[in-house]
């Protein structure tokens, strides 16, 4: 019995080695044998779900080379192929918006650069909604040459919504009280618990908000079409049109099927003329900004944390953690190659006590020499303005959710739920404020005295470094901050962001504050993990020599062991009703569940 068990450990060992070499085997096959780009190309990008804004480096699916589509790749990409002679022209399918609206404006921006370099660029959709709007797409695609919809296709540019839950009288229905405090009127985090419709402050900032992003759509349509904001604004309120309507109105060019846009954007790029995915351009051609002094670029993407970057594999979203995050900076700041760090925030927000660690370090770099130009994403809202705020300078597209300087923090008071569940919970504790956080019991008048004295600490400590980092008067600085937030556009008036646009004018800023003319090599920081690193994780192999190492970066975890762990008792039975909120956040916004 022993001699079978240990030969079947033998097998069971070769096995893994061949698989492993057999791995290893197919991607060094596979990269000798990579295609070229042919002679005559035209670029063929197909959107049909959101672009991603970064994909961590724990990825498997990453590590195998099936990531999905970045934001950045599609920057890149377009303009790698600006300025190559192979590459006659760009068509687009386009099923919906492929994000919020500052990705939207990202893309934008890069197709707008792609047609300055005499390219064409060409979108289709067969149509612009069908029973929903699509003014997302419809904004997308107005950055371009030429668009057609298929004749039986609607456009469907209906305008923004914003749709917000209160739930004040169901949780009272159930016996939860809500015990949260805010810094100010503007921090609205905490009112689909505390309040049953929009308070005044709410209503005004979340009005605002909409009407300054659909002035960009408006301008960017009426540009784009060579129509006047009036004719746009007045197709709009027409809308949902008809193909034929549309094709009246001017937001279109023609009533084609995909074969016949293609065949038509093919014949006037040149008989031999060959179609190829822009991901297979990229992987081909590589990308731009590959050569020169290197400028760092990190990415801080998702709620911020304490701890290591990493993914929740029940929600598929991406956590900043600070540790991770601030080795990278500390990493790219002690690099005698880096010249300067371009930053990419794209965060909500979340600890407070994270965020300042990240804060710090984007400071060290500053003190260091190191220009750090942030560039802002979809939002970089309360803790993801906070890490950007000592930055030399803030990049926002027109559309980002940007500011909401201010804090919440609280509890749900879950006592009175339970004893309707027949379920009793009894807290021992042994300190006068042991179980001061517990959702059994509501706050003494003591402890609600300590923690409304917390948000105002964190708040008078937030709005004054804001004013360091802005270079601007305190008082100036809150009466703009109260926990409001402001589209990038409404931000840069307010002096909470320097610069509008994306990746292209960060760097450009990035250069000219390092002092650098010519080309740059743009390199990432961590780097990019191969696949037999990411195995190794997987496998539980230590990474990093030391905490200063890069190398101690995202937790990379075997993907059953956390749905084991997230999925015991019905996630902790929605965290004992916090909504699903394991660590308590004070420097989060919620990002408004806009429609358009």
């Amino acid at each position: 019995m022993k001699r079978f068990f240990i030969g079947s450990l033998a097998l069971v060992g070769a096995l893994s080695l061949l698989f492993v070499g057999a791995v290893v085997g197919l991607v060094i096959l596979g990269a000798s044998n990579k295609p070229g780009v042919p002679a005559e190309v035209v670029l063929e990008l197909e959107l049909s779900e959101p672009l991603e804004e970064y994909v961590p480096e724990d990825s498997l699916a990453g590590a195998f080379g099936d990531e999905k589509l970045t934001v950045r790749d599609v920057v890149d990409a377009l303009e790698k192929a600006g300025e190559d002679a192979r590459v006659k022209a760009l068509v687009v399918k386009l099923d919906g918006a492929p994000g919020s609206l500052a990705v939207v404006q990202e893309v934008r921006d890069a197709v707008k650069a792609f047609r300055a370099k005499g390219k064409k660029a060409v979108v289709y959709a067969d149509t612009f909604g069908e029973g929903g709007g699509a003014t997302g797409a419809y904004y997308l695609a107005t950055a371009f040459d030429e668009i057609y919809i298929q004749p039986s296709g609607d456009v469907s540019v209906v305008g923004a919504a914003v749709e917000t839950p209160f739930g004040r009288d169901m949780l009272a229905k159930l016996g939860v009280k809500p015990r949260m405090g805010k810094r100010y009127e503007y921090k609205a985090a905490v009112n689909s618990y505390t309040e049953q419709t929009y308070t005044e402050a709410h209503r005004e900032e979340t009005e605002r908000f909409l009407t300054s992003l659909f002035g960009q759509v408006v301008k960017g349509v009426a540009e784009g079409r060579e129509l006047s904001e009036e004719q746009v604004k007045a197709a709009i309120d027409a809308a949902p049109l008809l193909g034929k309507e549309a094709l009246e109105a001017k937001l279109v060019d023609g009533l084609l099927y995909r074969d016949e846009v293609y065949a038509k954007v093919k014949e006037e790029a040149g008989k031999g003329a060959q179609l190829l995915y822009v991901e297979k351009y990229l992987e081909r051609a590589g990308r731009p900004n590959t050569h020169g002094p290197v400028v760092a670029l990190i990415y801080g993407a998702g709620g911020i944390s304490r701890g290591r970057s990493h993914t929740n594999p029940m929600s598929g979203e991406v956590t900043m953690g600070s540790e991770t995050v601030a080795a990278a900076i500390r990493k790219a700041a002690d690099d005698e190659r880096v010249k300067a760090i371009v930053f990419r925030v794209d965060s909500p927000g979340g600890s407070y006590v994270a965020s300042d660690t990240v804060r710090r370090e984007v400071q060290r770099a500053k003190e260091k020499g190191k220009p750090i130009i942030v560039s802002m994403g979809t939002y970089a809202a309360s803790g993801g303005y906070f890490v950007s705020m000592d930055a030399d300078k803030i990049v926002a597209q027109p559309g980002t959710l940007t500011g909401s300087i201010g804090v919440y923090s609280g509890k749900l008071v879950t006592a009175d739920f339970w004893e309707k569940l027949g379920v009793n919970w009894e807290t021992l504790a042994v300190g006068k404020n042991a179980a001061m956080y517990s959702s059994d019991l509501d706050f003494t008048p003591e402890q609600l005295a300590k923690h409304e004295s917390s948000l105002d600490r964190v708040y008078e400590d937030f709005t004054a470094k804001a004013a360091a980092g802005r270079k601007m008067q305190v008082e100036k600085l809150r009466e703009v901050a109260k926990g409001r937030v402001w589209t990038g556009e409404d931000a840069k008036e307010r002096g909470l962001v320097d610069e509008l646009g994306g990746f292209g004018v960060a760097l450009k800023l990035a250069k000219e504050a390092a002092k650098l003319e010519g080309p740059v090599k743009v390199e990432m920081f961590p780097r990019k993990k191969g696949t037999a690193e990411v195995l190794a994780e997987l496998l539980g192999e230590k990474k990093g020599e030391n905490s200063e190492d890069e190398e101690a970066g995202a937790e990379v975890s075997a993907p059953w062991s956390p749905v084991l762990k997230q999925t015991q008792a019905l996630y902790q039975l929605g965290v004992k009703l916090g909504m699903v909120e394991e660590r308590r956040q004070m420097l989060s916004a919620p990002v408004p569940d806009t429609t358009w």
